[in-house]
């Protein structure tokens, strides 16, 4: 059973939408919608947005069955290799605003008991998408430092959910993939008003690769 697990309201409905709801319970706090979608056995918790709630709505789903785990979603692109509209795979994640540096010695983003700092996500062989790093943390700004951060890291794309579902994800042992539609792009002007005037793009895009990307995790 897939276990998606969606932060914004607006992304979860695509597949909401599309889903026969068999029934819902509540699970960590959260809502959790049983279905089917596209000839898949579909388990989806709107987990809201944020790392914490992110981990919470993959524990909810996991909980509930789920043996894999699929995000998708808009977030921001880093640089001119990301597009506004376009579909990307990530292929990992890190954590850029976990910092242990001063006690570990360890590249930001490294995890307690974790040699590397980005943990590696699945990447279905079918899914023909052009693979990305991503970068996850709990803020959404404009900030010259963080950008210069998520670049140092090796990141292309930035969002609030992945890094902890990546997390959460290696600790269960499931696998975990995330497709994520850019709605903004870093230095094409606030990030903010990008993303109000390019959302309903991405998340059309997104909504018609969604059959695609649940067909490729079967």
């Amino acid at each position: 059973m897939i276990g998606c697990v969606i932060a914004m309201d607006r992304e979860a409905e695509l597949l909401l939408s599309s889903m026969e709801i068999e029934k819902t319970q509540h699970i960590c706090g959260k809502t959790v919608y049983f279905g089917n979608a596209f000839g898949h056995e579909i388990v989806l918790v709107y987990s809201k947005e944020g790392k914490v709630n992110a981990a919470a709505g993959t524990c909810a789903v996991l909980q509930a069955g789920a043996d894999r785990i699929l995000n998708f979603g808009v977030a921001g692109g880093l640089h001119k290799n990301t597009e506004i509209g376009k579909l990307y795979l990530i292929d990992k994640a890190v954590q850029y605003d976990f910092d242990l540096q001063q006690l570990s010695g360890k590249e930001v983003g490294t995890l307690p008991d974790e040699a590397e700092n980005f943990l590696p996500l699945f990447c279905p062989p079918s899914l023909g998408l052009p693979r990305r790093a991503l970068g996850t943390g709990d803020r959404f700004n404009d900030s010259p430092a963080d950008h210069e951060l998520l670049l140092h890291l090796g990141c292309d794309i930035r969002e609030m959910e992945g890094g902890a579902i990546a997390e959460v994800c290696k600790y269960a042992g499931v696998p975990f993939t995330s497709v994520k539609a850019i709605s903004d792009v870093y230095g094409s002007g606030s990030t903010t008003e990008q993303f109000r005037k390019n959302c309903a793009l991405a998340l059309q895009n997104l909504g018609s690769e969604l059959k695609t990307i649940l067909d490729a995790l079967e």
